[in-house]
């Protein structure tokens, strides 16, 4: 025997299967892992806009200042011989001097004019210091704040001097005249840009610099001092936007070498090509392309603008070349500044990086202001050498014989390494350097193709992607695209249009401008385009129309509301979801949409979606009729016929399985409570009546003390972990503390009215300002309250409500929001309290002034003495009953002062000063009381303006944004979970293996029999009674409730894990627990007996617990079985299974149904009726065969076959328990057995077929807990003697437990729950005196 365990446990036995994890395993759906339940619902935070130039510049004037002199060189410049001669390629030897000067400067002008042509150019030829001002003041007049560019060639004067003068002539050219760079700077003013073309160059940058400082010291000195000469002067301009751009370095002299023109620099700067060709041929590689000369060089084809001809193509390639190296060297700031702000600067700096190159080679250093990094070994010249080269080579060819040019193929080879970065790189890299010249490809037919769908790709890695590309200048090539009429551009264009409004919503007003939301909605109106191209596009048009009203008018005319509407049937999800919102958006505030809307049936049509199966599309649609009810045009009888249609067809969803939904209904009908303000005001008031002369018998009182859970700070307890479901859950003792400050408005300790003065009332808190506000937790109606209006309000089912007469569609509204104000999911309830709360704050403010006049004096308000009414509704709220409180919240008429002093404008939340209540102005002095009741003051309509936005600017749900952000992530990147090298995966691996060993180990101890079971492994006092235990399936890890709280164990290691509270209100208690996807990462499920379901992720590690999700399982739950022993002793509650395989939960308790809900579409699927008058105590199902069998509380069990019609489902019923079913069990095997046991303890065996039992045993009578082992053929017992048996399926007692082990001998307490390992032949037991402990097969078996 012992060999067998070991081997049992050794790890080679069964090697091969280990490695196979469970197939199934893979195949089990997970439940509620999808991004709504594991994200917040909220937008992504907006990126800082760098891209949009913010000052767009344009080159205006230019001034071309050439100094030659020609044929008198200056004194201090000693030439070679032969020496560079030309100027503007221009031999100025070759003609007379003055001539020579003339041609030169024209020609200068033309070669400027190719970069800009439209600049206004003036020549100034050898001048004097005053034509230099002259010229300079003039041109900076003109310019007003545009910039001017300043070109200064100094080859006939002396070199820049180190006092930071440049030089000109006299007037009869006899001297030499220095120019200060001080007084240029004066003259220029800014914005400028300047060239100077001369030696030792560089000096000149310094000493503008040193003026630049000075000018701005003498500034804040002047500033300081009014006194100063310069405080009465005109500012003169910063010289912080200045560029400039000098030949060399301070020592440096020019270049000499006769092969290259005298303007080297100019050459460079204004004929890039033609130098760059020269210098190429000047290399030594140039003897490889054979046949080309300087002259033939001269003849290439074509012009520099055809990209067509080899002259326009090279310059392209150059174009494209020197951008990609500035914006892979420069910072991005320095290359929006010098590469994209101005035609002309980023003209002259993308020729600099040439000269750069070429002056570098004749050891001469071009330097600018800004300054550059080095970039003249980039790699990228390498295909710059090998473009030239190609091209050359082709010229003998193409001059002598005429053949043909072909094309260069550096833009495909550019693109293919584009394509080679996106498909083989790593996650964090370098951004691909060909994004500037994917730019440039979309300016050719050729590839455009090809660019943009590598482009659509590159957006699609992420936001940041999106902000590189909008950065190297995309915008404008993507907007002009949208003109082409080609449809194989569509689907890129869409998406890459997708991805960038993803990103950054502002181009929505660009897209409207352009006309180009036209172009998305001619996509959108393509049936022959598939889905998801579509559903982009309509996401496009959802963020031209969002709070954009040009951008409404001019999609409404477009005709998009017909076309939204054409596809709301849509077999795609995503594209029914944004057809919602973008319909939601386009009315949301905007009336012509709306009653375009109208005349479509929109809402009509919008009804259908409420119950799709898919909780985003449903939240869309209830957030397309929340916008269309919450417009606030003037409304007629037929619009508010429609809102209340709307009103009555969203209150169908109060139930739904997806808190994000009922989030979105809340906010919905917030709108329609805004709307329809004076009506809900009057329904608020008679609740509050109706609440105030009606106690009902809360639960809570009949709550035997023993059973609550001791408060959170008392010490012997250990603290509870607090919980953040996203907010955090209300203190575990208290739902909602009562709203204090009211409390000492009422009357005080010694019965009389309180006086009312201003310091009286100071210490109330201001209760009355702040009430309401949104982030302040004490409400005007409490919790409790609206928890008992709810109760009281004669609102037995719900859904009998629907299609009531219209006069009370707000009550319905009003009983709605109770509803939802109770809901499980704190998220939704704080929404839905700051609406009511929101609405019963303006109700009693306009109520109070009439009801204190009413009383005739302040006297005689209301009774002194606490009622008992008072004092329960404190017992349920938790605050201790005070002596002379009457009820919570605003049920009594607690005197106020009319206090009238108020200012009109304040916002109803501002708190006052010296606690005055507001009344917000309504009640000016000279305007009789009503005395109608609150409809009369709506009617009067002088309700202030800052009453009615109280709700809604705070109230909505992130669900629109977050949408959004699907298309700023990427779309084409496998998920993490399906590639196999993710950590995901890995994990996922783990676990499953683990599954494995964990089956297979127990099988085999299980099928060897079990035959004691009383060895105690565990044993530990919970914090609170135990109610309900659940062991997790594969891990050490035991779940175990007390009422309202659950404490997690490691039942190997002995310790505790995490205790937190459920959030569930006082009155209810947990009565069932699962683990959903227990094979996997695991939730847990806790159902409580007002019919509550909440699911919870991260507990039992170090993370704080987090509210998953949390529905309303079973509406109505019927009260009057809760709380009151029946035959067993506590009521059913509510009981569910679980089936992993199907994602359904089957829930049922003190209802006459059974409700299936289908976890993967958050809804209600399947009512199935018991057809018995009394509650389900257990559930259970088997997927295969579709069977679900319940036990009742009258004793019968019955099976149902989910499969057929709510009449014919009912297949059998089994009526031979006398007494209460305490389990019912069907065993999950083909032809498994049901196995039911009732209080009696009467064990039956039924086969589904037959309809008598098969087999009958008895064990001991009054049974209060019991479970069955779904492997080991094992039940275990627990009795009201306080006892646990445990039997065989023969009916043998196997073990007996009565006492603790090694706890001093002491007895079990009275059994409280029982719970068998799924796997494992583990029983844990839960029993009155707090104890947990858990029992196993003896240790030689383990």
């Amino acid at each position: 025997m012992k060999m067998d365990t070991d081997l049992l446990l050794s790890p080679a036995m069964g090697l091969a299967e280990e490695e196979e994890a469970d197939m199934n395993d893979w195949k089990l759906p997970l439940a509620f892992m999808k991004k709504r339940h594991s994200e917040k619902i909220e937008g992504s935070k907006a990126l800082a806009q760098s891209w949009r130039m913010k000052d767009r510049m344009k080159t205006v004037s230019v001034a071309l200042v050439l100094c030659l002199n020609v044929g008198v060189d200056p004194p201090d410049v000693v030439k070679t011989s032969p020496c560079a001669r030309l100027e503007c390629w221009i031999d100025p030897l070759s003609m007379s001097p003055q001539k020579a000067l003339e041609t030169i400067g024209a020609n200068l002008q033309k070669q400027y004019e190719n970069w800009q042509p439209r600049a206004r150019y003036k020549q100034s030829l050898d001048p004097t210091v005053d034509e230099v001002k002259k010229l300079c003041t003039s041109l900076r007049r003109n310019a007003k704040e545009e910039r001017v560019l300043f070109h200064y060639n100094g080859h006939g004067v002396p070199r820049p001097t180190v006092n930071g003068e440049i030089w000109v002539f006299n007037k009869n050219y006899t001297q030499y005249i220095p120019l200060s760079i001080y007084d240029l700077q004066t003259w220029m003013g800014s914005p400028s840009i300047f060239v100077y073309d001369c030696s030792n160059a560089g000096i000149i940058v310094k000493s503008f610099k040193q003026f630049a400082l000075q000018r701005e010291q003498e500034l804040e000195v002047a500033a300081i001092n009014p006194s100063h000469p310069l405080a009465q002067m005109p500012l003169p301009p910063s010289m912080k936007n200045c560029i400039q751009l000098a030949a060399c370095e301070a020592s440096e002299l020019l270049p000499m070498n006769p092969d290259l023109p005298a303007d080297l620099f100019t050459s460079c700067l204004t004929t890039p090509i033609k130098i760059a060709l020269r210098w190429f041929c000047m290399q030594k590689s140039a003897k490889l392309v054979p046949g080309v000369t300087l002259d033939l060089i001269e003849k290439i084809p074509g012009r520099l603008n055809d990209r067509r001809t080899p002259l326009g193509e090279l310059n392209w390639i150059f174009t494209a070349i020197t951008d990609t190296i500035a914006w892979n060297v420069l910072p991005r700031d320095l290359f929006q500044k010098l590469f994209r702000q101005d035609l002309l600067v980023a003209s002259l700096f993308r020729n600099f990086l040439l000269a750069e190159r070429i002056m570098r080679s004749y050891n001469c250093t071009p330097v600018s202001s800004p300054r550059l990094p080095p970039t003249y070994m980039h790699a990228m010249w390498q295909a710059w050498d090998l473009a030239v080269d190609i091209c050359l080579s082709q010229l003998p060819t193409i001059i002598e014989e005429g053949t043909a040019f072909r094309h260069s193929p550096f833009f495909a080879e550019q693109l293919t390494a584009f394509q080679v970065w996106l498909t083989m790189g790593v996650e964090n890299r370098n951004p691909p350097e060909q994004l500037p010249i994917v730019l440039q490809v979309l300016l050719s037919q050729v590839h455009r193709l090809r660019a943009l769908d590598l482009l659509g790709r590159f957006l699609d890695l992420g936001p940041w992607a999106v902000s590189l590309a909008l950065s190297v200048g995309i915008f404008p090539y993507v907007l002009k695209l949208l003109q082409s009429s080609a449809r194989e551009l569509r689907p890129l264009l869409v998406f890459i249009w997708a991805k960038i409004l993803a990103v950054d919503s502002s181009c929505q007003a660009d897209l409207v401008k352009d006309n180009g939301h036209k172009y998305f909605l001619s996509v959108l109106a393509d049936s022959y385009m598939p889905a998801e191209h579509r559903t982009m596009a309509v996401f496009i048009l959802a963020v031209i129309v969002n709070s954009y009203n040009t951008g409404q008018e001019a999609c409404l005319q477009g005709n998009l509301i017909a076309n939204c509407l054409e596809q709301l049937s849509d077999p795609h999800p995503l594209l029914r979801q944004w057809v919602a919102i973008c319909l939601g958006r386009i009315w949301q505030n905007f009336d012509p949409a709306r009653w375009c809307g109208v005349r479509d049936s929109a809402h009509e049509k919008l009804y259908t979606l409420l119950s799709d199966p898919i909780p985003e599309v449903r939240c869309a649609a209830v957030f397309a009729l929340g916008t269309f009810v919450g417009n606030s045009a003037e409304r007629t009888d037929h619009s508010t016929t429609i809102d209340h249609n709307v009103a009555m067809m969203l209150a169908q969803l109060i139930n739904d399985g997806s808190p994000v939904v009922r989030k979105e209904l809340v906010v919905a009908l917030s709108h329609l409570v805004v709307q329809y303000e004076s009506n809900f005001c009057t329904v608020a008031l008679q609740f509050i009546e109706e609440e105030k002369n009606y106690t009902v018998p809360s639960p809570a009182n009949t709550a035997e003390p023993g059973n609550l859970t001791p408060g959170r700070d008392s010490p012997a307890i250990p603290r509870l972990r607090s919980v953040n479901s996203y907010t955090n859950i209300r203190a575990a003792t208290t739902a909602r503390n009562l709203n204090k400050s009211l409390q000492n408005l009422n009357l005080n300790e010694e019965g009389g009215p309180a006086a009312f003065s201003p310091g009286n009332l100071s210490t109330s808190s201001s209760a009355s300002s702040t009430l309401g506000s949104p982030d302040n937790d004490e409400y005007i109606l409490s919790f409790e309250t609206i928890d008992k209006m709810r109760r009281v309000s004669s609102y037995s089912s719900l859904n009998s409500l629907i299609g009531v007469s219209f006069n009370s569609v707000y009550t319905q509204i009003w009983r709605v929001l109770l509803h939802l104000a109770a809901d499980p999911f704190p998220e939704v309830s704080d929404l839905a309290m700051k609406v009511l709360n929101s609405i019963a704050y303006k109700a009693t403010m306009n109520a109070r002034p009439q009801r204190i006049l009413d009383s005739g004096s302040l006297t005689q308000s209301a009774p002194a003495s606490p009622t008992s009414k008072g004092t329960h509704i404190h017992q349920a709220g938790g605050s201790p009953p005070m002596p002379s409180t009457s009820s919570s919240s605003l049920t009594n008429e607690v005197p106020k002062p009319p206090a009238r002093e108020q200012p009109a404008t304040r916002p109803p939340y501002t708190p006052t000063l010296g606690g005055q209540a507001p009344h917000s102005h309504q009640f000016p002095r000279t305007r009789k009381m009503f005395d109608k009741g609150p409809e009369q003051a709506a009617e009067d309509g002088d309700e202030p303006g800052g009453h009615r936005n109280y709700i809604s600017p705070a109230l909505q749900t992130g669900l629109c944004d977050w949408s959004a952000k699907y298309f700023a992530q990427p779309v084409m990147k496998i998920p993490e979970e399906h590639d196999l090298e993710s950590q995901v995966r890995m994990e996922r691996q783990w676990r499953f293996l683990r599954n494995t060993r964990v089956r297979r180990q127990s099988r085999g101890i299980t099928q060897k029999g079990v035959s004691r079971l009383d060895d105690q492994i565990f044993i530990n006092r919970n914090p609170g009674v135990p109610s309900v235990v659940k062991f997790h399936p594969f891990n050490t890890c035991i779940a175990v409730a007390d009422k309202d709280s659950i404490c997690f164990w490691d039942w190997e290691k002995g310790e505790r894990l995490d205790y937190f509270y459920n959030g569930n209100p006082r009155y209810t208690r947990i009565t069932a627990m699962e683990y959903l996807n227990g094979h996997d990462c695991s939730l847990l499920l806790t159902a409580t007996d007002d019919g509550a379901l909440r699911i919870w992720k991260n507990f039992a590690d170090q993370k704080n617990p987090e509210m998953v999700t949390a529905w309303q399982g079973l509406s109505d739950m019927l009260p009057t079985t809760r709380g009151q022993p029946s035959s067993s002793t506590h009521s059913a509650g509510m009981v569910v299974d679980w089936e992993q395989e199907t994602g359904l939960l089957m829930t049922s308790g003190d209802v006459r149904v059974i409700r299936i809900w289908d976890t993967d579409r958050e809804m209600k699927v399947q009512d199935i009726p018991t057809g018995a008058d009394s509650c389900v105590t257990s559930l259970s199902c088997d997927s295969q065969r579709s069977l679900i069998v319940a036990g009742l509380g009258d004793g019968s069990v019955r099976v149902f076959d989910r499969r057929m019609g709510p009449n014919e489902c009912r297949v059998m019923t089994y009526r031979e328990h006398g007494a209460w079913v305490v389990k019912a069990h069907l065993q999950k095997e083909t032809d498994g057995h049901i196995i039911s046991v009732s209080v009696n303890g009467d064990v039956r065996f039924f086969e589904p077929r037959t309809p008598d039992s098969i087999t009958v045993l008895q064990t001991v009578k009054g049974l209060t807990a019991l479970d069955i082992h779904p492997q080991a053929n094992l039940f275990a017992c627990g009795s009201m003697n306080q006892f646990i048996a445990v039997y065989n399926t023969n009916g043998d007692v196997i073990s007996n437990i009565k006492y603790y082990d090694g706890f001093m001998g002491q007895r079990i307490g009275a059994i409280s729950c029982l719970a068998f390992h799924p796997y494992w032949p583990h029983l844990a037991v839960g029993s009155n005196d707090y104890y947990m402990s858990i029992y196993s097969a003896e240790k030689r078996l383990r």
